[in-house]
């Protein structure tokens, strides 16, 4: 052995991580997180000293990561921070602070551990919420990384007989943390529940096309291609979004008013920070047989609409005027919002194989009357064959509820993380 290699800072550094299991997947993490079974150690010995076989690449990069994480710990001193309790003006030693196994802790937290054995790091997941944190050694503290953007110096995670043990402090924190996480979150502007009109149906058959199918023409019609798409969506946000209300505003063959359908929406019950959106579901038609593609409408800007019930709001005339006004540019902006968001889809979905006809403004009477973000989706030409034949077939009609699914969930997600994008609603 050389004596020279093993006493010196890299040497050191190389012992004290001889014998690390290489990085697994993260399914694995949480079969082999410390405290579910104990903790293995690989064929490979470690670093190796001058005269072997270089380590594979993957070992040699943790040992120069451990090396350079040492100094950074030794020139910081953040996560080696002893915790000792004070008596009589002189340090004692350390108090051991109560701890929790696995187990104990993921369920106070209520969340579940993704464990890196090598590297000695976790990632709590819990209730939409993400914390990273490093083990260390006991009495030592560790920084714990909340949501990439919330760091909290804590009693650090250690492994002790093979068992992760986690500091009631630790643990106490990140619960606490997270709880107020969530409550910000329920007090910021949150999608409520989402409204899915099939356009057309029963006496309005809507647009009417026909299309050769083995020989023989089939007659195609709007009201089917609109509640066949619409259900699929439908199926599809209920399982992404169990906690929203969820409406169609058809089921079948049946023939809602435009002004049952848009006073559906209207009549959900909405707590002070709840909104609510509205999808129109569609196909196109024309004279032109070559006209083809797919296209999202919003409300025209030009047109003005009263968005609040005077009756319901404080202020004076003028003020409530103002008031329509900011509220009715919110609504604009977030349908536009949302029609970027369904477009992008499908122009990832179907470009090459339909035309995109773009984003357009016009005076439907759904996106009209509706005192919320809208909009109105044109899946494609009945008129045309390539496009009936993608709205008739099954797989096409899954497709194109995959695309507007896809849409929504990303217009929600950034609505729900911002708030509501402007805070309007709230004043």
């Amino acid at each position: 052995m050389n004596e020279a290699y093993e006493s010196s800072f890299f040497g050191r550094i190389c012992r004290a991580y001889r014998g690390r299991k290489p990085r697994q997947t993260s399914a694995a993490f949480r079969a082999k997180a410390p405290g579910e079974e104990g903790l293995e150690t690989g064929a490979d010995g470690g670093c190796r000293k001058p005269g072997y076989q270089p380590a594979p690449l993957a070992r040699r990069f943790a040992a120069a990561f451990y090396a350079l994480m040492a100094v950074l710990m030794f020139l910081t001193g953040l996560p080696t921070v002893s915790f000792a309790a004070e008596d009589s003006g002189r340090q004692s030693p350390v108090q051991a602070e109560k701890t929790l196994s696995l187990k104990e802790a993921m369920n106070s937290i209520g969340g579940e551990l993704s464990w890196d054995p090598l590297f000695q790091s976790g990632v709590i997941t819990s209730r939409r919420h993400r914390a990273v944190f490093q083990a260390g050694a006991a009495g030592s503290a560790t920084l714990l990384l909340l949501d990439n953007k919330t760091l909290l110096k804590l009693p650090s995670p250690y492994t002790e007989d093979g068992q992760l043990r986690f500091p009631e402090t630790f643990v106490a924190s990140l619960r606490s943390s997270i709880e107020e996480s969530v409550q910000g979150e329920a007090s910021r502007l949150s999608i409520a529940a989402i409204v899915v009109d099939p356009g057309h149906g029963g006496k309005d058959p809507g647009a009417i096309g026909s299309l050769k199918v083995n020989g023989k023409s089939v007659k195609v019609l709007e009201k089917d291609i609109t509640l066949k798409v619409s259900k699929i969506l439908f199926e599809k946000l209920n399982k992404a979004f169990p906690g929203k209300k969820l409406i169609l505003t058809r089921s079948g063959d049946t023939y809602p008013t435009l002004e049952d359908r848009v006073n559906r929406a209207h009549s959900i019950p909405l707590k002070e920070n709840e909104a609510v959106i509205f999808i129109s579901i569609h196909a196109n038609s024309s004279f032109n047989k070559k006209a083809s593609g797919y296209e999202v409408w919003y409300l025209s800007p030009d047109y003005r609409r009263d968005v609040i019930d005077a009756r319901k709001t404080a202020g004076t005339e003028e003020i409530i005027s103002i008031y329509n006004d900011m509220l009715e540019e919110q609504f604009t902006t977030e349908s536009v919002l949302m029609a970027q968001s369904i477009l992008k889809q499908f122009n990832e979905k179907f470009g090459g194989r339909l035309p995109s006809r773009g984003i357009k403004a016009e005076e439907w009477f759904v996106v009209r009357k509706a005192r919320m973000p809208s909009v109105l989706v044109e899946l494609g030409f009945v008129s045309n064959e390539k496009d009936a034949e993608l709205m008739m077939d099954s797989a096409g009609q899954e497709q194109l509820a995959d695309a507007i699914y896809r849409g929504i969930f990303e217009f929600v997600e950034r609505f729900e993380k911002s708030g509501g994008f402007t805070d309007l609603a709230n004043r």
